[in-house]
Parts: C-alpha cells; structure tokens; sequence
C-alpha cells in the first residue's frame, strides 16, 4: 500500500461518524426508550408520537455531540431522546389550570401542616384545611397522577438542564456542589416518606412496575395506588421546596 492509500485509511478510520451514520445505527435505542416509556404513561400516550420526538432528540444529539466531553454517544443520545419524548408529554398535558393550581396548594398546605406539626401531613387534614371531603381530595390526587401534571421529574428539573452539562460545559464546583446538595436532599425526602409511599416510589420507579402491578403486590386497588404516587410525590414536593422554587 502506497503511502497515500495508507493515510487515507488511517484518516478513514480516525475520522468521527458522521451525523447520518450515527442516526442510522442508534434508531433501535429510539424505540427501545419508547416502549419502556410507554409502560408507565396513560393509554391516551401514543407510542408512534414518543418515536418521532425521539427521533428529533436523535437528530439533535448527533448534530451536538461532543466527543470531548466524556460521555458515549449513546450515553449522550439516550438522555436527549428521552428528554424529547418527556418535552412531547408535557405539551400533551390536557389538565385544566385550576388542577395544577389545586396541586400546588396541596403542596403548599402539606408542607405547612408538616412544619407544624414535626410528622408527615396526614390526608385528612390536608382535606379538611383545604376545605374539602376526604373524597374529593383523593379524586384530585387520582386526576392529578392520571394527567400527568407532575412527575419525579418535575422535581428534580428538566432533561434538557441535566443534558446541558454534556452538551455545552462541564459543571463548575458551585454546580456540582449544588447538584450533589439537591441529590441528598431528595434521598431524604424519599427516605422519609410514610413506608407505603415510600414502598410505591421503590416499586414504581426502582423495580419500574406498573400501577396495576404495585396494586396487585399492595393488596389495593389501582386506582388507590395512584393516588399513593400522588401524594408521595407531592409530599416530595413540599419538602424540596428550596430546591425547587
């Protein structure tokens, strides 16, 4: 082989995939993030709508990525897939506004009860200061977990805020500092949930069953585990308002 054939291979080999190339061959994650998804969202979630976001998210990935900063590509890829298809669920968000308000008084009302009180706020005293029945206050619960208005990840903030670290800088110390504060406060907040709570939260989102599922292993209804989620979730709120806000 002549020199010049043997340069031209060696810059073949070392020359990064280029844009097509990388889509073409991680497609198949594209659809795997999508189904796995789609085992713990509504049915009224389409799973050719979460492909085609995912499919953007993609195409941006491999337009964006930047071998220098240390991360796979798939790695890189598979957050910005996902935070795609968690951007096209939110936009399909139906919920009235007064729901999302009700929540966020709810939130507000349990972390006040808590402060009061030294324990965890307990579902009828939130009802009753919120000036509603025992009933009408699981069925906000019901509506708010069915509609998706919030989620684990509403709380610990937007996809695309933890892809920017890859995509665009490496954390400062003060970012990493305040990342690892907010890591530990949430363990605490999970930690300290009401055992059945905090037995939904491990089922759901460490073992990643279904509602149906936890409720065949609790004994309960699915619908009553729904409402569990709800309010663990917004207990969780409550208590990493800090963070949040």
């Amino acid at each position: 082989m002549s020199d010049l054939a043997s340069y031209r291979e060696t810059a073949r080999i070392d020359e990064p995939p280029k844009e097509e190339d990388l889509v073409l061959r991680h497609a198949p994650l594209v659809k795997r993030i999508a189904y796995h998804l789609m085992t713990r969202l509504p049915p009224c979630v389409q799973v050719d709508d979460l492909i085609q976001a995912g499919m953007i998210g993609l195409l941006e990935a491999a337009r964006n990525y930047d071998a220098g900063q240390g991360a796979s590509f798939e790695t890189y890829a598979g957050i910005r897939i996902r935070g795609s298809m968690l951007d096209e669920i939110r936009k399909g968000d139906w919920a009235p506004r007064s729901l999302h308000r009700k929540v966020r008084e709810i939130a507000q009302t349990v972390a006040s009860i808590e402060a009061e009180q030294g324990r965890d706020a307990r579902d009828a005293e939130v009802a009753e200061r919120l000036g509603m029945t025992l009933d009408d206050y699981h069925q906000t619960l019901q509506a708010a977990s069915t509609q998706r208005i919030f989620s684990l990840e509403d709380v610990a903030g937007s996809d695309e805020r933890m892809s920017q670290g890859l995509s665009d800088t490496i954390p400062g110390p003060l970012e990493s500092t305040e990342n690892d504060d907010f890591r530990r406060g949430l363990a605490r907040a999970i930690a300290g949930l009401p055992e059945r709570e905090r037995l939904v939260m491990s089922l759901y989102y460490d073992e990643e069953l279904n509602l149906r599922e936890i409720g065949e292993v609790l004994g309960v209804s699915e619908s009553r585990v729904c409402q569990i989620h709800a309010q663990a979730l917004i207990r969780i709120r409550a208590r990493m308002r800090d963070f949040v806000e």
